[in-house]
């Protein structure tokens, strides 16, 4: 593919990417006829506004007043529709005038993304499949410049280059905690090798941590648990992240099954205090309910010294969000909720709730977002909503960044549901500060590591001429997300 096509000089690609795409771990849900006309005027408007300031419509996209622009078009979009619980609190004047667009979308929040994704174009879990299958190549930005000579050449368009590129230098994204897919020890796209290799690339001046890493572990997966010793003692976990939806035969368990308990014991031993869940965003309907969080609160009331961090805070994507009533949640973040209340964990306890791609999804629902974050700030706490963004299978996060600076439960459903407004000083909590107590990160000390790095140098040269994608990575249709679970998942 030309440069050109990567770099979308003709300018087609928005900087608020609402799409189909998927992470791999769920179906591509097509996105609604609001959503699309809500695109369409979007770029509509970013025609007519770069006219009106003398540039290309790809160098206003990839401007302040291009992202503020997309996101007053999505709002009118949603407003048409009736979808005004939430709105993207952005002034008129942003789309045209870079001071009030620097305003809005722009920050200087410390922010620490828990959860991030990339795959190793030449790592050992190609030999264990068919020499002519072709992971990811069904996926857009496995078409990109980078791609290299051979079958599997595209797999360089996904590679940790691209990963630090997308996170570091494309947004505003400070520190990241690199995570694992579900799998067996022999089919991972990255290995442990792998995310530590990375990790070194990243921190190479002053002992940096912008990239820390999770060990991987399913209890109820042969060798895991003992594999656990290792993990600790020889690669400087930060968290072990664990799929309870999944196991042999499909077969997935509870937390509060003896191979859970097992498993919080195990890491409660070697010192790691942070257990990352994979809840909500099912695999399909196989052990459905170990997806669910009826779990959550009973090890959270168990084991009161460890850090529960729930992953998509158990979020699913084919529900509706509506308030909370107590005893009715049978489903999804309700369950969370649910289990919480019932097993007396109070609000800014040890379960923490995470955004990663739950914010992405409900990027394109404002009312589902005031109720998603509303019951989350008002249950988990305001100190345990946790930013990550599954980074880099939606592309670069600056959109979900830049989104989420800007929006708004509004003000009928703060009244009617009691659900607290985004301040300034919830967003910050919720981009960085939160994060920093579960992973042992002094902000002060990061930001003083991290002014000075090669990652900041880079970024401050990169910003004389920035070269934005818009690109997402994951499956968009079903023959792509199958073809991932074939051969990727």
């Amino acid at each position: 593919m030309a440069a050109e096509d990567i770099f979308d000089r003709d300018g087609v690609r928005l900087p608020i990417k609402i799409d189909s795409t998927s992470n791999g771990e769920y179906e591509p849900i097509p996105i609604s006829k609001r959503n699309k006309e809500g695109n369409k005027l979007a770029l509509d408007w970013a025609t007519t506004n770069a006219k009106r300031k003398g540039q290309t419509r790809r160098d206003f996209l990839i401007s302040s007043c291009g992202a503020a622009s997309t996101l007053l078009a999505i709002n009118h979009a949603n407003a048409y529709y009736g979808k005004t619980g939430g709105f993207f609190d952005i002034k008129g004047e942003s789309a045209l005038e870079t001071d009030y667009a620097n305003a809005q979308v722009g920050g200087g929040e410390f922010i620490f993304d828990v959860q991030g994704h990339y795959v190793n174009p030449q790592g050992d879990w190609l030999s264990r499949i068919p020499p002519d299958a072709r992971p990811y190549a069904g996926m857009q930005k496995a078409r990109c410049a980078a791609g290299g000579e051979g079958d599997r050449g595209y797999l360089n368009c996904l590679s940790e280059s691209e990963f630090i590129k997308d996170i570091f230098l494309d947004s505003d994204t400070d520190i990241m905690v690199l995570s694992f897919v579900p799998s067996t020890r022999e089919t991972e796209p990255v290995t442990i090798e792998d995310a530590d290799k990375t990790r070194q690339i990243v921190a190479e001046l002053d002992g940096s941590k912008r990239l820390m890493i999770h060990g991987r572990v399913n209890p109820n997966q042969d060798g895991d648990l003992e594999a656990m010793d290792e993990l600790a003692e020889n690669w400087n976990i930060s968290a072990f992240k664990t799929y309870t939806q999944y196991g042999p035969g499909g077969i997935g368990y509870f937390l509060h099954d003896d191979p859970g308990v097992a498993m919080i014991e195990r890491a409660q031993r070697l010192g790691v205090r942070n257990i990352c869940i994979h809840k909500g965003l099912p695999f399909g309907p196989r052990s459905y309910e170990h997806s669910q969080s009826s779990d959550v609160g009973v090890v959270a009331k168990m084991f009161p010294d460890m850090n529960f961090l729930i992953y998509h805070s158990s979020y699913v994507s084919t529900n509706e969000e509506v308030e909370f009533a107590a005893g009715a949640g049978k489903d999804g973040i309700d369950t969370l909720i649910q289990s919480l209340v019932d097993n007396d964990i109070a609000p800014n306890s040890n379960v923490y709730a995470e955004l990663g791609s739950t914010w992405r999804l409900l990027m394109q629902k404002p009312n589902d977002a005031a109720h998603a974050l509303g019951k989350l700030l008002t249950y988990c706490g305001e100190d345990n909503v946790l930013w990550g963004t599954d980074s880099i299978w939606y592309g670069s996060p600056q959109d979900q960044i830049q989104a989420f600076r800007t929006f708004q439960i509004s003000e009928e459903y703060q009244e009617r549901f009691g659900y607290p407004a985004m301040t300034q000083r919830i967003r910050e909590k919720i981009f960085g500060k939160n994060a920093a107590g579960p992973y042992g990160i002094d902000q002060e000390e990061i930001r003083r590591l991290t002014s000075t790095d090669f990652v900041s140098q880079e970024k401050l040269a990169y910003q004389e001429n920035p070269q934005p994608s818009f690109l997402t990575y994951g499956p968009k249709t079903k023959r792509e997300f199958l073809n991932l679970l074939k051969w990727g998942g």
